[in-house]
């Protein structure tokens, strides 16, 4: 089949054919430029994401003639959406009874998902005018008699493909749909663009993508969220998510092993000696090559013979050594160090002043997993680097290299790492100046040379010690790329001393230390276990690090991360003090009681991601992953319905859950009962109880918590009747006979030794 888009004329045209195939099983043959007495007749239309990157466009094409809602030239109209235009029908939209949260409603599962244009976030319920307005304009202009086509210009990424394509879907477009490929908005690059257009059928793996994550939101989203809320908090909105919850279980686990942390003492003995010269260095003690010690008798017994022996230097070796410039930055990696290194920073905030400075055209495409550059960006970063260097006061020592460490094709996946393009800002605020500043001195550190550095360790021996006293200094012989973040050479000068050379104790002592707990997560901590989906790897492990990330298991995306961690802010699953992430009582509770365990779990999410990934590389089709999400959406509706209620809306502790109904266990003034006692349960732990008054002992918050975790506790302190002190297992269990429940003891075996 071929189809000839022409402009009825009464004069004789000129067609200038460029012929392209598709695949397809039609040819569609594109008249690109139709002559009228010397003037281009025919156009194209390009949709980009935003208005801004349509003005980056537009300047590229020499395009000025600006009118409502889009630009004009003689080839080509810009116009434009405002990130998405569309969203997915609410539920009430498919049914008007489903306006009412009722369990019996749930779970709802469209036939088909349909979309309707944006609501007004300002007025609930209310069609956003300009969207609408922006829809409408989009329409007339791709259905103009002189429009041959349609350029989606969106972002690169699975979010920009579908806010073109359904852009092009709502509004039923027939003509040919191409693709404008772009990782920065500079000229060259849009130019270069334009002429590697392909056809946006291309890309249906990737719209297929981002439609099943949008899908599988919804769903998981719209159900669970009404039918938790319904069972467990009923006064406010209890939100449910695909990533919220598993990211919320990351600060949770990180508390919990603070809250369970046991500081334990152990002590360092380190001596201080003088050589023939009058110079004194420091070593510290290591035995089996260990220096820290339980207990400090063996320490004290040394540090006597330390005075009464001889000393000596028993070695002495340096070596070379140098440290590599950090990677280039992908998303989370700016935003971790960022947050970090400046007050006042999220990484949403981040994230938002990146995609203004890439707009801007100051720096590639943000919304990277990757830390390195495709090998095909040579040039570009040669001719980047070449505009960036001028005038730095180390101009001299930046030399362009093609490094496996900076270009590799097999760490990018999508996008590169974030770098600067060549046009340098004028006029920046102060965030944006600071997140350009670490964008650009990090490419430039790769072209610099390594720190290089002499490592000295000394080793002291004293007679009849088994142990030996190291020593460690380093004197840096080269600043290389360190030399862009304004450091000096702090170097550890170690004394010329040689080995066998006699030293004299000059002083000892010996230190007490204790053990410390993790460290509360911050969002740098927090994003880097959302992006490798809890393995943690060294430094040294980058290479495995960055295959990691790029394998697709996440908890969501470089794009979504930000939003994940201030949307669970926002609904109260987290606090923050400082940088520091703490979970809430409600997050706590959630955590502890929601019935639905693979909404916590990172392998599980992190599967959910990755085969989100494998549809973009059209190795999974998108029915047989959305098979799974309607599965496991009507399997957890229905797990929540039958599972007891805990109240999460009442502003008390619960202790635990209830072992006759599932409800949640709280502290009143005379017991520890049922939240569901209006309801008729009669579980209770009563304050005043006689069993444990016998043995002068009255039930605790934590002892009750003890009962309902684990079924039994170890109850210390009790006294018999005869006025002596022991210790017992108590339990708590129901007599099937009578109903009722009744304490049993047990007692702790023996130590043998």
């Amino acid at each position: 089949m071929y189809i000839i888009h022409h402009y009825q004329a009464k004069v004789k045209v000129k067609l200038n054919l460029n012929i392209k195939s598709y695949p397809q099983k039609n040819i569609i043959i594109i008249v690109e430029k139709v002559y009228i007495k010397g003037e281009i007749f025919l156009k194209k239309v390009i949709i980009a994401e935003k208005p801004s990157v349509a003005q980056n466009i537009a300047k590229a094409l020499n395009i000025n003639k600006r009118q409502n809602g889009y630009l004009e030239g003689d080839e080509y109209i810009i116009t434009w959406a405002f990130g998405h235009l569309l969203q997915l029908y609410d539920a009430k939209d498919y049914d008007e009874r489903l306006s009412s949260w009722k369990m019996e409603n749930f779970p709802i599962i469209p036939d088909n998902f349909k979309y309707k244009i944006k609501s007004n976030p300002k007025i609930k319920g209310k069609v956003d005018k300009g969207a609408k307005e922006q829809l409408h304009i989009i329409k007339n202009l791709i259905e103009r008699k002189d429009v041959v086509g349609v350029i989606h210009a969106c972002d690169n990424d699975r979010e920009g493909q579908i806010i073109g394509d359904l852009i092009i879907n709502y509004l039923n477009i027939k003509k040919p749909v191409e693709r404008l490929l772009l990782n920065e908005w500079t000229k060259a690059e849009v130019l270069k663009g334009m002429k590697n257009l392909k056809s946006n059928d291309c890309f249906k793996s990737m719209s297929d993508a981002g439609i099943s994550r949008q899908w599988a939101d919804w769903l998981i989203g719209i159900n669970l969220t009404s039918v938790a809320t319904l069972k467990y908090h009923p006064d406010g909105v209890l939100n449910i998510g695909r990533v919220i919850l598993p990211t919320l279980k990351i600060v949770y686990d990180r508390d919990k092993e603070i809250e369970n942390f046991k500081k334990e003492i152990y002590y360092k003995l380190d001596a201080s000696f003088k050589t023939n010269k009058g110079e004194i260095y420091k070593g510290i003690y290591y035995e089996k090559n260990q220096d820290k010690f339980k207990t400090n008798d063996t320490l004290k017994d040394i540090e006597k013979k330390l005075k009464n022996n001889k000393s000596f230097v028993y070695n002495k070796e340096t070596t070379k050594g140098c440290e590599h410039p950090p990677y280039l930055f992908n998303l989370s990696g700016l935003q971790g160090y960022i947050t970090d290194k400046y007050k006042g920073f999220t990484a949403a905030k981040v994230l938002k002043i990146a995609q203004s400075l890439y707009e801007k055209q100051y720096i590639t495409y943000p919304r990277t997993a990757s830390i390195a550059l495709d090998e095909s960006l040579v040039n570009k970063a040669e001719k980047v680097l070449n505009v960036l260097k001028v005038g730095l006061p180390y101009e001299k020592e930046i030399k362009f290299i093609k490094s496996n460490r900076v270009f590799d094709n097999t760490k990018v996946d999508g996008h590169s790492a974030i770098i600067p393009t060549y046009v340098k800002p004028n006029t920046l605020t102060k965030d944006e100046e600071t997140i350009y500043s670490e964008i650009k001195d990090r490419f430039i550190m790769q072209f610099m040379q390594d720190l290089q550095y002499e490592q000295t360790v000394i080793t002291t021996k004293t007679d009849n010690v088994i142990g030996k006293f190291i020593t460690r200094g380093r004197v840096i012989t080269e600043l290389g790329f360190k030399k862009v973040q304004g450091l000096n050479q702090n170097n550890e000068l170690l004394p010329d001393v040689k080995k066998g050379e006699s030293v004299c104790l000059s002083k000892a002592n010996i230190s007490t230390h204790q053990t410390q707990p993790p460290k509360h997560h911050t969002e740098k901590s927090l994003l880097k276990v959302m992006e490798t989906c809890g393995k943690t790897y060294k430094d040294k492990d980058s290479n495995a690090l960055m295959d990691a990330v790029l394998s697709g298991f996440s908890i969501g995306t470089p794009a979504t991360s930000a939003d994940t961690i201030e949307k669970i802010k926002h609904v109260g699953y987290i606090n923050t003090k400082g940088k520091k992430l703490f979970v809430s009582d409600l997050g706590k509770s959630l955590v502890e009681y929601f019935p639905i365990k693979e909404l916590f779990n990172l392998e599980y999410t992190g599967k959910l991601e990755k085969t989100l990934l494998d549809i973009e590389k059209g190795k999974v089709d998108k029915n047989d992953f959305l098979d799974l999400i309607y599965k496991f959406t009507r399997e957890s509706t229905e797990k929540i319905k039958r599972t007891g209620g805990i109240n999460l809306s009442e502003d008390v502790e619960v202790l635990g859950i209830c072992p006759e109904c599932g409800n949640g266990v709280v502290e009143s003034s005379k017991a520890y009962g049922c939240s569901n006692w209006r309801n008729g349960c009669k579980f209770a732990i009563w304050k005043n109880d006689r069993y444990l008054a016998s043995m002068q002992k009255k039930p605790n918050k934590e002892m009750v918590k003890g009962l309902l975790k684990d079924g039994f506790v170890l109850a210390n302190g009790l006294k018999s009747k005869a006025g002596n002190t022991f210790n017992a297992i108590l339990s708590y269990k129901k007599n099937e006979q009578t109903g009722y429940y009744n304490w049993e003891m047990t007692f702790p075996e023996k130590d043998s030794n």
